[in-house]
């Protein structure tokens, strides 16, 4: 699962897209998920049956059309267009939860509960 929170203006990313990649040994990577947060900036559950194994995954954050649409003050050109985040799931029995803090100029995440 993925949450993303709005650092600039307090409050759930609504809306934003989101994509989920499964990454291969060699560096390509194929798109398997395609998201839009909800209004608690929550994508649900990213993973079923086969798709949920183990391997290395990354997802795409769209923050630069997501503030743009949202009004938030940016630089013409945005310090931060697409945040990709990845990350390795090691055991499907687990939850994997990825939360993103982000702003027009930072972010932050960490593997949540």
């Amino acid at each position: 699962t993925c949450h993303v929170l709005d650092t600039a203006q307090g409050c759930p990313a609504a809306a934003m897209r989101v994509d989920l990649f499964r990454l291969t040994h060699n560096g390509s990577r194929t798109r398997i998920a395609q998201f839009v947060t909800n209004s608690d900036g929550r994508t649900g559950k990213a993973l079923h049956g086969a798709d949920f194994a183990p391997g290395m995954y990354e997802w795409v954050f769209y923050t630069a059309a997501y503030f743009s649409a949202s009004g938030v003050p940016t630089a013409s050109t945005p310090f931060l267009d697409e945040v990709p985040i990845r990350f390795g799931i090691d055991n499907p029995e687990e939850h994997y939860h990825v939360p993103l803090l982000v702003s027009p100029w930072s972010f932050s995440t960490y593997r949540g509960s």
